[in-house]
């Protein structure tokens, strides 16, 4: 991440079987603070309908993929990784929340 690359990190660290946001893991946001890269919230509307959580099959249909603002970690320390967390959590609640996507 110091030379300019990005990674995704998955944060629930699985997929919920309820839809729900579950228990974020820290790691992704302790691998943000240390080189103080920002951090892009980011929502999968429609997933869970398009590819149940154990299913195998992969159907046919619309994913919405929604990206926030990015979260800035400059001035971050380990300590503060619990309130950047929740931050982060709000943020893509907030994505997921937005309503119905829209196509085209």
């Amino acid at each position: 991440m110091r030379e300019g690359n990005s990674f995704s990190v998955f944060v629930e660290g699985t997929r919920s079987r309820t839809g729900a946001l579950l228990p974020f893991k820290k790691g992704g946001f302790i691998l943000a603070i240390e080189p103080q890269a920002p951090i892009v919230p980011v929502a999968f509307v429609g997933a869970r309908e398009v590819w149940t959580p154990g299913s195998h099959v992969n159907p046919a249909g619309t994913v919405c993929v929604r990206l926030g603002l990015p979260v800035e970690t400059a001035g971050l320390t380990y300590d503060d990784r619990d309130r950047l967390m929740e931050d982060v959590r709000a943020r893509i609640a907030a994505l997921q929340a937005a309503g119905p996507c829209r196509q085209g």
